[in-house]
């Protein structure tokens, strides 16, 4: 028992730190570790995974944000729409089959991937190195240019990030981070942070749902959530001493190797 605490520990310490430098919440090591490794039920794995989510975020966003790295106005400004839809999928989720929305997000990622690299590849990191911007700026002529660009559109995309966070209990940084990349033109580094502080506004929107269920086991989430707020708090001070680049490239691998686990799953799901 004590071996497996401190392996739940240590498994929240690695995804945590790794959600946390990314900004994706960490629940993309917390679900196949909880299901493979500790032979935890999915829908109790999906809610253990939103309740450290919460803690990831907690534990990263005061750093980001005090460091000046998180764009807060523009995390509040997307922030209604992650809610809406994690606390409509939290409300629904098992009605809809489990392979048809793995294999329409496994879909999604290779597309996000794909425009990612040929977006690193155009610009080379000219949007992240050649003019810096300011994310704590205040609205106004000094305002980040992305701030405003094509919001409306954001919005609505992340009302599907809360959908798909809620449902897979993956953390919406998945699609968060490129949203804010591509569609409005946010600096890597920018919406890594950024998407760390909205995590936990989506997760507990998400969460509250799974736990009036009894889908949290407190004897998982407690050491879990314990080394997830370990491993996001390291994850945040290592941050600035990434390449913007190089964070690029290892999201897209992430992206890449967890849109080929959710393939082979909706595969054997409809089997």
């Amino acid at each position: 028992m004590e071996t497996d605490l401190l392996l739940l520990v240590l498994g929240g310490v690695a995804a945590g730190a790794f959600g946390s430098l990314l900004g994706l919440g960490g629940g993309i090591l917390i679900v196949p570790l909880l299901t493979i490794a500790f032979q935890v039920p999915l829908a109790a794995a999906v809610g253990t995974s939103l309740v450290s989510i919460v803690a990831t975020s907690a534990g990263a966003a005061a750093l980001n944000v005090r460091a000046r790295r998180a764009d807060v106005r523009l995390g509040i400004a997307l922030a209604p729409g992650t809610v809406v839809g994690a606390a409509a999928a939290g409300a629904i989720a098992g009605i809809l089959p489990e392979y048809l929305l793995t294999g329409a997000f496994a879909a999604l990622l290779v597309y996000v991937g794909v425009v990612l690299l040929r977006s690193a590849a155009r610009s080379a990191g000219a949007s992240d190195g050649a003019t810096p911007v300011d994310p704590s700026a205040p609205d106004g002529p000094d305002a980040p240019g992305y701030r405003a660009h094509r919001l409306p559109l954001a919005l609505g995309g992340s009302l599907g990030v809360g959908m798909m966070s809620s449902l897979l209990g993956v953390g919406g940084g998945i699609v968060q981070v490129p949203l804010m990349r591509l569609v409005m033109g946010a600096p890597m580094a920018v919406a890594a942070a950024t998407s760390n502080y909205l995590l936990g506004i989506t997760a507990a929107a998400g969460a509250y749902a799974y736990l009036l269920r009894g889908d949290v086991d407190p004897a998982v989430a407690g050491p879990m959530v314990l080394g997830v707020t370990i491993g996001a708090v390291s994850g945040a001070r290592a941050a600035p001493h990434v390449k913007a680049g190089w964070l690029t490239v290892l999201f897209v691998v992430v992206i890449g190797w967890i849109a080929l686990q959710m393939a082979l799953r909706a595969l054997d799901l409809a089997t």
